[in-house]
C-alpha cells in the first residue's frame, strides 16, 4: 500500500483531514486573515464553552490558546494512526477485521494524542501567562500599530508600547478604513465587556 493510500484511507484519513484544515488555518492565521485568538471563542453557546474549557483543563490542556491545543491533538493522532496503519493495518486482511483493527488504532492513537499533547502543553503554559493591565484605560490616546492585513468592526490586533514593552491588543475599527498592516493608529476608547480596543487611522484623529 502507497503512502498516498495509507493517508486517504480508514483510520488515517481521519485525521489526516482534519491536519490538513489546521494547516490551512494557520497559514490564514499567519498571513493576517484570521485572528490567532487566546482561548475558546466563537459563536458556541456560553455553557459549550464553559463544558470545553473544563475537559480540557481535567484533560491537562489547559493554559493556552485552542488552536494550539487542537493542533498538538491532531498531530499527535495522526502521527502514530499513519504508523500502525502502514505496518500493522495494512498486513490484516481486507474486510471486517481490517475495519475494526482500524478502529482499534485510531482509538489508541488519539488517548496516547491525549497524553503526549499534556505534557507538551505544560511547559508551553508559561508563555500564554495572561497578565491583564491593571490600567487598561489608559491605553486610550496612544499611538499603536496595526498587525493583521486589515481592521474591522469584529477583528483586528495592533501593537502599543507602554511602560517600555511592546502590548499586542485586540482593536477594531468602522467600516470602511484605511487601517492596515503598518499602518498608525490612535486608540480612542476601550471596551471593559469585550476587552478590545477602538481605533482610528492616525490621520483622521488629528
Amino acid at each position: 500500500m502507497s503512502t498516498w493510500q495509507i493517508l486517504a484511507s480508514f483510520p488515517t484519513a481521519i485525521p489526516s483531514v482534519l491536519l490538513i484544515i489546521l494547516l490551512v488555518y494557520w497559514t490564514l492565521s499567519l498571513v493576517g486573515v484570521l485572528d490567532l485568538g487566546e482561548n475558546i471563542e466563537g459563536d458556541a453557546d456560553h455553557a459549550d464553552l464553559e463544558t470545553l474549557a473544563f475537559w480540557l483543563v481535567a484533560l491537562g490542556l489547559g493554559g493556552v490558546p485552542f488552536s494550539i491545543v487542537a493542533t498538538l491533538l491532531v498531530f499527535f493522532t495522526w502521527l502514530p494512526t499513519a504508523l500502525l496503519h502502514e505496518y500493522v493495518l495494512a498486513w490484516l486482511p481486507a474486510g471486517v477485521l481490517q475495519w475494526v483493527g482500524g478502529a482499534v488504532i485510531l482509538l489508541a492513537a488519539a488517548g496516547f494524542s491525549v497524553w503526549l499533547s499534556a505534557r507538551v502543553v505544560k511547559p508551553l503554559r508559561a508563555l500564554f501567562v495572561k497578565h491583564h493591565a491593571p490600567e487598561n484605560r489608559s491605553l486610550v490616546g496612544h499611538t499603536c500599530r496595526i498587525v493583521t492585513l486589515s481592521v474591522d468592526e469584529k477583528f483586528g490586533r495592533a501593537e502599543v508600547e507602554s511602560s517600555g514593552a511592546s502590548l499586542n491588543i485586540r482593536v477594531w475599527a468602522s467600516s470602511p478604513n484605511s487601517l492596515g498592516k503598518d499602518a498608525l493608529a490612535v486608540i480612542v476608547a476601550y471596551d471593559e465587556a469585550l476587552q478590545q480596543y477602538e481605533v482610528q487611522a492616525a490621520s483622521a484623529a488629528n
